[in-house]
């Protein structure tokens, strides 16, 4: 995994809430076992109309949004379980989602294949989509390290929580078996310890 200490990008606003796996990454694509490849058909049937056609009103296709943080609806990730949604948000170049509830599969898969769900206050949510509903191109910096998500050239910032392991993790660019290679000095050392 790449090394995630902060980011500083403009935003994609997608407003809805509860967006469930299966509309981030619908079942017929989850043939493939492998991550990569799965970007293209992230949130395919919102991108597209039933005839083929490109649906200009939503958001992704939209020319005024971009960067590597999707700020999203309440209960992002709800559904099944799949892991896929994950692949999916990442391999399509986001790298940060801001919501004010995350479902906890989601968030674990999430966090597990270095995408880094922000958990903010309903009153920040709100204020951040006004902010980039009136500047599409409003910069936003998350700061792994101190924790925080602000609005660049505002005053316009929050805290968040992360489980302490996960960031850890994340800072390092590990997964769980880099951790623990990584740990080996001191797990050594205990078990040296537990034999006498």
């Amino acid at each position: 995994m790449k090394k995630f200490t902060s980011l500083v990008s403009s935003a994609v606003l997608l407003v809805n809430e509860n967006i469930d796996t299966d509309q981030i990454i619908p079942a017929r694509f989850l043939k493939a076992t492998d991550r990569e490849g799965f970007g293209i058909n992230l949130f395919r049937d919102w991108k597209f109309q039933k005839n083929g056609e490109l649906n200009k009103e939503f958001a992704l296709n939209n020319p005024n949004y971009s960067g590597s943080i999707l700020v999203s609806g309440n209960n992002f990730g709800c559904g099944s379980s799949r892991e896929h949604a994950a692949w999916a948000l990442s391999d399509y170049g986001f790298q940060v989602i801001v919501s004010s509830f995350f479902a906890d599969i989601f968030k674990g898969n999430a966090l597990n294949n270095g995408l880094l769900p922000v958990q903010v206050s309903e009153v920040f949510l709100k204020a951040l989509f006004q902010k980039i509903k009136d500047n599409p191109k409003t910069e936003i910096e998350i700061n792994l390290t101190e924790q925080v998500i602000s609005v660049k050239g505002t005053e316009l910032s929050e805290d968040f929580e992360i489980d302490p392991y996960k960031k850890t993790c994340l800072i390092n660019g590990y997964d769980d078996i880099d951790f623990l290679v990584a740990s080996i000095n001191k797990i050594e050392a205990f078990e040296a310890l537990q034999q006498h």
